[in-house]
């Protein structure tokens, strides 16, 4: 780091800390660099439990830079560490100035190795690779350098390079708010689910067929078993006409809506079955096909949005049905504990102390709840299929 580069405070930000790293762990390694003033292991405000990175303070900045030079990547616990100068203003983290995205990264890039490329450039405030709690690398990650004269250099001199066994794209990183919306009004392909078990391609495509031509039509079995399909229409207005004519579409036979039907007249009419979506599962589901990242998000401004039942440590619950009489909170917690932090978990039982068959788990962000949901719903679990989705408020 140049002279004028360094900053007038020596305190750090140490980053993807294993869970079990203290406090105490921290200063043994940090103090035997130079004398540290302070540091602290963020956790969360309700489990206490590791957030995952900390602060380390220096009494001198000299000190501090060292710590950074010699200790940065270093193992702990097992865990590569990520060290940064700690970056006190905020609306510098916040503006997106300077900050890069790479995608299409080689699996065995690292932070280190994506640190050691994009260092060249200019001094970086932070470098990470995206990856899921295992460590294994989602082949894309972020560089925030100081400057954005720095960011287009890097932008300039890397999108294109061969880094390992491919090719990497270098772009400005443009925030959430900020990016472009799909076309939601012109599209030709659709994606279609809730539809018969014994349908097979030829009945997807004689059932669409009769709105225009058909491209294509591909039907698909998910990881829990459950079916799918896409259908890709010549012209959107074709597409558009199959929406309106199908969406929605009961799928029940005569002689079930027939039953439904009576058994609501006498008032033993059973609660409609949805799933995470609010999506009715007996009711065909035909709309635009979206990118993964477009329904995740969707279902993100859903819990964020929604009026869901609060708990006293703030978060998103979660109403989980379908469970085995011997599930207990901790079994619970247990189950859903690798999607993030659970700031509570409820079990009601009868009075053998029998669990009734659902139960609550509440996460501290609408991020993990929707990892949660899609992750858990429909997956089985001692022999039965969960329900996962959003607990609501019953309105009064």
């Amino acid at each position: 780091m140049a002279v004028g580069d360094i900053p007038h405070f020596a305190s750090l930000y140490v980053g993807d800390l294993h869970p079990v790293v203290t406090e105490a762990m921290l200063y043994e390694i940090f103090n035997s660099v130079g004398p540290v003033a302070s540091i602290r292991v963020c956790r969360h405000g309700v489990t206490r439990k590791s957030l995952g990175y900390g602060y380390v303070n220096f009494h001198s900045v000299s000190d501090a830079e060292r710590a950074l030079e010699t200790l940065n990547y270093s193992s702990i616990k097992g865990r590569s560490c990520r060290i940064m100068w700690s970056q006190r203003d905020p609306s510098l983290r916040k503006s997106g100035a300077g900050n890069i995205y790479v995608k299409n990264l080689d699996l065995s890039i690292d932070n280190k190795a994506l640190y050691d490329t994009f260092s060249l450039f200019g001094n970086i405030l932070s470098c990470k690779v995206a990856a899921d709690s295992t460590g294994k690398s989602y082949g894309y990650g972020f560089v925030h350098y100081e400057t954005e004269e720095a960011a287009k250099q890097a932008i300039e001199r890397v999108n294109g390079m061969q880094i390992g066994d491919k090719t990497v794209q270098v772009n400005k990183c443009v925030k959430r708010p900020d990016r472009e919306k799909p076309d939601t009004a012109t599209f030709t392909n659709l994606y279609v689910k809730c539809f018969p078990d014994d349908w097979d391609e030829e009945k997807l495509n004689a059932e669409f067929s009769s709105f225009g031509k058909v491209t294509s039509a591909a039907m698909r079995t998910d990881n829990k078993g459950r079916k799918f399909a896409f259908v890709n229409f010549e012209t959107p207005e074709e597409a558009q006409k199959a929406v309106e004519a199908l969406h929605m579409k009961d799928m029940r036979s005569a002689e079930q809506i027939e039953k439904a039907a009576e058994k609501a007249a006498e008032g033993e009419g059973e609660e409609e079955e949805v799933g995470p979506d609010g999506h009715p599962e007996n009711k065909l589901y035909v709309g635009r096909a979206q990118t993964k990242q477009e329904r995740q998000a969707e279902l993100r401004d859903k819990f964020s949005g929604t009026k869901e039942v609060k708990q006293p440590g703030g978060g998103v619950n979660l109403y989980v049905k379908n469970l085995d009489e011997n599930t207990d909170e901790a079994s619970l917690r247990e189950l859903f504990a690798n999607f993030g932090a659970i700031t509570s978990v409820g079990v009601p039982a009868d009075e053998k102390g029998k669990c009734k068959g659902f139960g609550f788990i509440c996460f501290a962000s609408p991020d993990e709840a929707t990892k949660a949901v899609t992750e858990m719903h429909l997956k089985v679990v001692k022999g039965k299929p969960l329900y996962v989705g959003l607990a609501e408020k019953k309105e009064a």
